[in-house]
């Protein structure tokens, strides 16, 4: 069979096109009219060496281009997932497949591609790390309260912990923005969608004493600003990890600290002690309960890991 390909407003003529030799043409494509980095032809080259290992071995001989159909390439992903490869690798080999036979389309080799209808395996969703409450209450020895820094370290975690703010929607609050009286402060979140959120009274304590010691800080041209950075500026996103990340080292072993972390703890404690789960996404800010429901899984892995730990019979 031939196939007519136009390049460059000139016409070739192929014979039957062997997988290997369209995954050098597609390589080679890549690189020159498509500009690709070297990391990615390095990527798509592995995977594409892959896919045709596993063509190799499902048919015992290697296929023509217009001989492979989606239920080839479906199985594919089942044999990577056999080799040990998580979601995420599996996307990526996905891709390169699909691009390959993409590019033969375009080319003219192929009039239809077999990978379009293969669905792309669901991107895994790591669970959140978490404080457990006793290293919630841990964190509270942390803190050195006789310098301005410590207490301005304390406010802003109790804020972040009490309330499950976002470190930028914290780090933009000026003097006077949370309702002392009330125990509620307005912030300004994704998409500039504003809500109410309840503050603790240990966070509210934790501010009020902190606002008696922020002069110190040195405050210059953001004086409104509530927390302020060691030079007298409003306190920076960076400055805020560090410093949340700093103190969390010291109160859990956790791979992932910063202030997220808090946020996390928030939602999984309110959870855990039977909040309704519309109220938490409503405080987190959530566009949807699917975003917020993440923590209930989170919930049950831990009544489940605690079920295998004292059931006598949960490793029968």
């Amino acid at each position: 069979m031939v196939y007519v390909r136009h390049f460059n407003g000139t016409i070739a003529y192929f014979a039957v096109m062997l997988l290997s030799h369209a995954t050098t043409d597609f390589l080679s494509a890549l690189a020159t009219e498509r500009a690709a980095s070297p990391h990615t032809i390095t990527a798509y080259r592995i995977a594409l060496e892959q896919f045709h290992r596993y063509m190799m071995e499902a048919w015992g001989s290697e296929p023509a281009v217009e001989d492979v159909a989606e239920a080839d390439i479906r199985p594919f992903l089942g044999w990577l997932h056999d080799a040990g490869l998580a979601k995420r690798s599996l996307r990526m080999k996905l891709a390169a497949v699909k691009s390959l036979f993409t590019h033969l389309v375009r080319s003219g080799v192929l009039t239809r591609n077999p990978a379009s209808l293969v669905a792309t395996p669901r991107a895994e969703k790591k669970l959140p790390s978490f404080l457990r409450e006793g290293e919630a209450e841990a964190l509270i020895s942390a803190f050195d309260m006789t310098t301005p820094q410590g207490l301005r370290d304390r406010a802003l975690c109790e804020l972040l912990y009490g309330s499950g703010l976002r470190i930028s929607e914290a780090l933009q609050l000026n003097l006077g923005d949370i309702d002392m009286r009330g125990r509620s402060v307005k912030v300004l979140g994704k998409r500039n969608k504003e809500r109410i959120v309840p503050v603790t009274q240990v966070a509210i304590d934790a501010i009020c004493e902190y606002s008696t010691q922020r002069i110190a800080l040195g405050p210059i041209d953001e004086s409104r600003a509530l927390f302020l950075g060691d030079r007298g500026r409003r306190l920076t996103a960076a400055s805020a990890y560090r410093i949340v990340r700093r103190l969390l080292s010291g109160v859990t072993e956790a791979s992932r600290k910063g202030p997220h972390m808090l946020r996390h703890s928030f939602a999984t404690h309110l959870l855990d002690n039977g909040a309704d789960l519309t109220a938490v996404s409503d405080m987190l800010g959530h566009a949807s309960l699917s975003t917020t429901q993440v923590y209930t899984h989170v919930s049950v892995e831990r009544l489940k890991d605690a079920y295998r730990k004292a059931h006598p019979k949960a490793q029968a």
